[in-house]
């Protein structure tokens, strides 16, 4: 089952362009859908999830037309957003129950199987009997993770979800959505290039609601492997070298300013050429375009 989307586009009523003539196909796997904030990303994924409708375009999912058989989309849907509501007081294992009769797991057997095995899945058996109010971010996380595999569904979307996770939480989270995205299509928004680099065998760069870049990160990087060059610069010197050069990215090192530029020929003798990484080409494709 794949999903494609032709000629998506979205305009809201203060006159931003959500979407841009967005077209994609995606097929079983991992997809990264890389971009700053106010891209267009969270409203291509609420597209996708049935929530809005786009002004023009279409979606379909295997022979399933996403905008005009929203209930259909919803059976095979998992959806985790950026930003999701609990109950304050109810436990990690009867919300997860009750999500499941919602989503039309009536037998009570089959349930307690279904949902003891997503529990021990995203490592939250063992405290299945805490309210999920309770739980750290990155067990919240999980738990959107475990609600959003309920039904089997044929299509994931993950909003944002390793934003504010520390390295060991997020390596839990990466290692979830890795064994996911063996079965079914699973759609990465983010803002964190590592997330992309780390899980996607194929990835978007995306901005101001239109698609920038498309491929697999290995080819991304490939087109701008050996155009990268590294300086160290003094702060004050930044602006001026800005004016000059196509710097794409700068960062603080040991109290000085590491610029990178993207350039055919070495920009002038203090620069070094550096492999090139997926955050070189985030970045020189948000600034260049």
């Amino acid at each position: 089952m794949n999903l494609i989307i032709r000629d998506l586009t979205k305009t809201y009523s203060n006159g931003v362009k959500a979407l841009n003539q967005i077209n994609l196909t995606l097929e079983k796997g991992m997809f990264g859908l890389l971009g700053p904030n106010g891209a267009g990303k969270s409203t291509l994924m609420r597209t996708i999830a049935t929530l809005q409708d786009p002004d023009s375009g279409s979606i379909m999912l295997g022979d399933i037309d996403v905008v005009a058989e929203k209930q259909e989309v919803r059976k095979v849907l998992g959806y985790l957003p950026q930003d999701f509501g609990f109950y304050p007081k109810v436990s990690a294992l009867d919300l997860l129950n009750h999500f499941a009769i919602l989503k039309g797991i009536s037998d009570k057997k089959e349930r307690k199987e279904i949902v003891d095995a997503l529990l021990q899945q995203t490592n939250l058996f063992e405290d299945r009997k805490r309210n999920v109010s309770e739980y750290s971010g990155g067990m919240r996380q999980r738990f959107g993770i475990a609600q959003a595999l309920l039904g089997n569904p044929k299509l994931i979307i993950v909003d944002e979800p390793t934003a504010g996770l520390d390295p060991m939480e997020r390596n839990r989270f990466h290692n979830i959505l890795s064994e996911i995205g063996e079965q079914v299509i699973v759609i990465l928004s983010t803002h964190i290039v590592d997330d992309v680099r780390t899980l996607c065998n194929r990835m978007v760069v995306m901005n101001h609601g239109t698609i920038l870049l498309e491929g697999t990160p290995a080819e991304a990087v490939a087109s701008v492997q050996g155009r990268i060059w590294r300086k160290a610069v003094e702060k004050s010197e930044l602006a001026e070298f800005r004016m000059r050069l196509p710097v794409i990215s700068h960062h603080v090192s040991e109290g000085r300013m590491m610029i990178h530029v993207m350039s055919d020929d070495r920009p002038d003798d203090g620069f070094e050429a550096v492999d090139a990484t997926l955050e070189d080409v985030y970045f020189s494709t948000i600034t260049q375009k």
